[in-house]
């Protein structure tokens, strides 16, 4: 597969690609710079947003001009159109070291998302959360992370993904729609050869699709984890992958620039661009969160 830089964005921690269907356009945030950028199919224009707080994930909403981020502090309803945020509803305010990470939003259409611990040594002291249409924060009954990632769900919702990143190990677990979650069992082991597992998406068939930190690459995984599909990329720290086109039938990949010394940005000049590439696979539509509430 060909892959192609759709945008040099430069980005210091490209994060959290979305692609929203209904006005063909990408999303992403670079979380360190506290921006969120768009790129738009019709005519390839890139838009961004400088913000208050660093956004670590964020999802659509079903107000197409409305987006629910996943701010450092907490979460918070944005307009796009104005630039309007709703009040921040705190998290881990007693944990001043941790900050909101990777999200996706269920079937259901709640947000549900774990945290980032920058104290040093990250040790796992957060849970995972989950974000009612209401705005009101709840914890589940999941392992603590110091680093989490790989939140995504199976094509009928029943299953979710996650991980918490230096351990390599992607975990998965059975998620029932009136929020009840099961026991966690282990999916995939990245070999410590091969990087770490980043951001993940969900591609039609039920397969993971793993962007892979300091491998340089993104790898599918079938839905009983075997390796399916390797897609090396022009930079060592892809974040996230997510499906989009008219057809669901590109993939887009963003990655970050944040740790690379002088001589490892040479070697890779377009690290923290955002990167696209077809194949034969599909992905799906982005589940939105849910809310009566404006920004």
């Amino acid at each position: 597969m060909k892959v192609d830089l759709l945008v040099d964005a430069q980005s210091r921690l490209g994060e959290c690609a979305l692609w929203c269907d209904r006005t063909a356009a990408l999303y992403w945030t670079d979380i360190e710079a506290s921006t969120l950028g768009r790129w738009s199919e019709a005519d390839g224009t890139v838009r961004q947003w400088r913000l208050p707080d660093r956004v670590g994930s964020f999802a659509l909403c079903e107000r197409p001009d409305q987006l629910l981020l996943g701010l450092a502090s907490g979460i918070a309803l944005f307009n796009l159109a104005t630039g309007a945020m709703s009040a921040i509803v705190p998290v881990e305010p007693e944990h001043p070291g941790t900050r909101i990470n990777d999200g996706r939003c269920d079937a259901q259409g709640r947000f549900v998302f774990g945290m980032f611990n920058s104290a040093p040594g990250a040790p796992p002291i957060s849970p995972f959360y989950r974000v009612t249409s209401q705005l009101r924060v709840e914890p589940l009954p999941l392992p603590r992370v110091g680093v989490a990632n790989s939140i995504a769900f199976s094509p009928d919702g029943t299953l979710m993904y996650f991980t918490d990143t230096w351990t390599r190990q992607i975990w998965c677990v059975d998620y029932l729609a009136d929020g009840r979650i099961g026991v966690p069992r282990p999916f995939v082991t990245v070999p410590e050869s091969q990087g770490f597992p980043d951001g993940s998406t969900v591609d039609s068939e039920g397969g993971l699709w793993s962007a892979q930190w300091d491998g340089g690459c993104v790898v599918r995984y079938d839905g009983s984890g075997v390796e399916t599909a390797r897609i090396p990329l022009p930079a060592s720290r892809p974040t996230c992958p997510c499906f989009g086109g008219a057809e669901f039938d590109r993939v887009f990949v963003t990655s970050a620039r944040i740790g690379l010394d002088e001589a490892s940005l040479r070697a890779q000049p377009t690290a923290g661009g955002v990167f696209t590439w077809s194949g034969a696979w599909r992905g799906l539509r982005e589940h939105r969160f849910a809310t009566d509430l404006l920004a």
